[in-house]
């Protein structure tokens, strides 16, 4: 689960590329533990504090991704320096297909999500969200980073 890469949002093209690898959706799900998720910094970045306990269950994708689209990801979210890849447990809302990977709405998967413990002390005091989307009520529009390095 990456806030910015699900549906309809900023960074989605990244996971449909193959050339980063192969990626197949496979559910949408929330995780069973609360987590905040907190929208910060001045490009208005979706950061899902690794602060289990806190906040709300958070709502994403899953998907069934090979190593190459894994290392690609891991790479992009600058993992593990400013995210770590936990596993967490995550309650299926909707399964897709009728393939081997189809998931069972109500059913528990284990999957791997992006979060953080790098993050300013603020932040906790921040609004959390159920769910990240770009152009949310919010009225914090995301915006890619194009300082150079």
């Amino acid at each position: 689960m990456a806030c910015t890469l699900k549906k309809g949002q900023p960074n989605h093209s990244i996971i449909n590329n193959t050339a980063n690898g192969q990626a197949e959706f496979l559910a949408h799900a929330r995780t069973v533990q609360q987590y905040p998720l907190v929208i910060a910094t001045s490009n208005n970045y979706p950061f899902l504090l690794n602060v289990p306990g806190t906040g709300q269950r958070v709502r994403g994708e899953i998907y069934c991704v090979d190593q190459k689209m894994l290392d690609f990801l891991d790479k992009f979210e600058e993992c593990p320096e400013l995210y770590q890849r936990i596993k967490v447990q995550l309650e299926v809302q909707d399964g897709d297909g009728e393939g081997e990977n189809t998931l069972k709405p109500g059913s528990f998967e284990e999957a791997f999500m992006y979060s953080t413990d790098t993050y300013e002390p603020e932040w906790l005091q921040k609004p959390t969200y159920e769910s990240y989307d770009t152009n949310g009520v919010h009225g914090l529009q995301y915006h890619e980073d194009t300082s150079p390095e």
